[in-house]
């Protein structure tokens, strides 16, 4: 999720510090964005539900940040316990982050996190990737300072999919964000030769200030992610969250959807296929 956001990404759950009091623990809920993409090791970030009349601010995020519990990822056959790894460049700074395996599209992975007196787990499976075709900046205007991408892709008519249009600005964005309306079900499309728009998605704590799309100088990322029914919902309902200017973030309710048992959030498998963009030197 990898995520945004996941990333951000986006949800994005992370991790706790030691001081955090058992009695805390008990009243909050614990939130995972966790993630295994084909190709790469698992990505999990894991926190407490921050209370919907707290201030999300970066100092109240690490005061729910958990970065002590015991995660442990399985394809059946191989397992590992996840390490933690400190990311200076994204808010919060901590990922539990494998290394003994790599996702392989079509495998189911269960996920178990221990902590306090607390078992959470999930189970995902990585769909096959569908390829993008191509990927373009585009302006309204040949003047204009600032455009969108528009990506190309074959939806396979033989499979069912549902898809996550991502990106990341280099030197700008430490994660891929979820694009704005990036969720797609392939059910809705009219020919399976796809072409969409990307608007850029919300990344927690920017270093600039947000806008919806991209501008001349930035060298883009441009993520399609193939995902399973859980994720899209999840995904969906997180959008449907920002839309309606509510905290998704570290939520302290059940708005969001999850496949997490005993928690709150996502544990996902994605397929992707990456293009590098790169728009025109700035004037």
């Amino acid at each position: 999720m990898r995520y945004i956001v996941i990333i951000l990404t986006l949800l994005i759950a992370s991790c706790s510090n030691n001081e955090f009091s058992d009695k805390t623990s008990i009243e909050s809920k614990i939130v995972v964005e966790g993630f295994i993409e084909e190709g790469d090791y698992a990505q999990v970030y894991l926190s407490s539900s921050i209370p919907i009349t707290d201030v999300v601010d970066s100092t109240n995020v690490l005061n729910h940040v958990i970065r002590s519990a015991k995660i442990t990822i399985s394809d059946g056959t191989n397992s590992e316990v996840l390490r933690v790894k400190n990311d200076k460049n994204r808010i919060p700074p901590f990922v539990y982050i494998g290394g003994d395996f790599k996702g392989e599209a079509g495998k189911t992975y269960s996920l178990k996190i221990e902590y306090l007196n607390r078992i959470i787990e999930a189970t995902t499976v990585i769909p096959k990737s569908v390829p993008l075709k191509s990927a373009e900046y585009v302006k309204n205007n040949p003047s204009d300072t600032t455009g969108y991408i528009f990506v190309k892709f074959d939806d396979p008519i033989d499979e069912k999919n549902y898809y996550q249009l991502a990106t990341k600005i280099d030197g700008e964005e430490p994660v891929f964000v979820p694009a704005f309306y990036g969720n797609l079900d392939d059910q809705n499309f009219k020919d399976p030769a796809v072409s969409v728009q990307i608007n850029r998605g919300v990344l927690l704590f920017p270093k600039t200030k947000f806008t919806p799309y991209f501008a001349d100088g930035d060298v883009i990322f441009v993520k399609l992610r193939t995902q399973n029914k859980e994720a899209l919902d999840f995904w969906n309902s997180w959008q449907n969250e920002i839309v309606n200017s509510k905290n998704p973030i570290y939520p302290s309710n059940t708005s969001l959807k999850s496949n997490i048992k005993g928690g709150i959030g996502i544990w996902a498998g994605y397929g992707h296929s990456t293009i590098t963009v790169r728009t025109p030197p700035k004037k």
